[in-house]
């Protein structure tokens, strides 16, 4: 009997020391995934997000070959866009958020016509965004979520996903993705000091 308790109790306190890990790595701001330098009046920024389990970070490698900011994926790196999460930061000229995601709707529906577009919640406490769901006519769906970290920060930026409508796995995608997306932080970036050389 006690040990039928605990065993129940074992999901409940992985939880809470996965919770606390995270808040831990936020409290710290050890947990930037990707950072840029200034740009014109626009500051240096990073932003920060803890990765879903089983999720590899990437700033630096791949994410570079493919001219993005950071992606995030499981198991080993194929280069196939399906299943990555994908970071894009860019200097904001749009004037509101929903301009950023009516353009964005505007130019996947040119380019694919049999397309359906769904607006989805974000709810993010960091800072406001907008999501959609686009369900392609070539039966590959595409979660994007437009983030806007005010304007002092002179950067919009977006997470992106692909995956395949019938994907069997594509409930845990979402939430690993929505995880993200709810989670990302904007932070002012400050370069850590270069050593001394002895």
């Amino acid at each position: 009997m006690r040990l039928g308790a605990a065993a129940r109790a074992l999901p409940a306190l992985l939880l809470l020391l996965s919770c606390a890990a995270i808040a831990l790595a936020a409290a710290r701001n050890d947990d930037v995934l990707a950072h840029g330098v200034r740009d014109g009046s626009a500051p240096a920024w990073a932003v920060a997000v803890a990765s879903p389990v089983g999720w590899t970070r990437d700033c630096c490698m791949y994410a570079k070959a493919i001219g993005v900011d950071a992606v995030l994926y499981q198991g080993e790196w194929t280069g196939k866009p399906e299943r990555v999460m994908v970071l894009n930061v860019w200097p904001r000229k749009l004037a509101t958020l929903d301009d950023e995601v009516a353009a964005d709707r505007k130019r996947y529906l040119e380019r694919d016509a049999a397309a359906k577009a769904t607006d989805i919640a974000i709810r993010n406490p960091h800072m406001p965004c907008r999501g959609i769901v686009y369900e392609g006519g070539d039966r590959i769906d595409d979660a994007v979520v437009f983030c806007d970290p005010g304007e002092a920060s002179g950067i919009r930026l977006s997470w992106s996903m692909s995956f395949a409508d019938a994907d069997a796995t594509r409930r845990p995608l979402l939430d690993a993705f929505m995880q993200v997306a709810t989670g990302a932080r904007y932070l002012h970036y400050v370069a850590p000091p270069v050593p001394k050389k002895p």
